[in-house]
């Protein structure tokens, strides 16, 4: 019994996909789901659009998105102290 990460098991799918095709009728259900797949892809591409003009906002205002390269930079001076205190406690043993 395999689960889906909503945690609905491959019988609930069933008893979920029965009860569509009871409701709706079997000439509906591609429709319905023609209809979902469309919606889906609408949020996803407005999604993206949101995404890329607070980009280009933020790429115009000077504002650095790669913080990863601020954090790298400290965690190398963080291992350079350590290594400088560290160091002569590490020659004496």
């Amino acid at each position: 019994m395999t689960t889906l990460p909503l945690f609905i098991s491959g019988a609930e799918i069933a008893f979920i996909i029965f009860i569509v095709i009871m409701v709706f009728g079997a000439d509906k259900v591609p429709e319905i789901a023609r209809g979902l797949g469309k919606g889906m892809r609408q949020l996803k591409d407005a999604t993206n659009d949101i995404k890329s003009e607070i980009t280009k906002t933020a790429e115009k205002q000077g504002v650095d998105l790669d913080i990863s390269k601020d954090i790298k930079k400290e965690i190398d001076k963080a291992k350079e102290d350590i290594e400088n205190i560290t160091g002569p406690v590490k020659r004496q043993f």
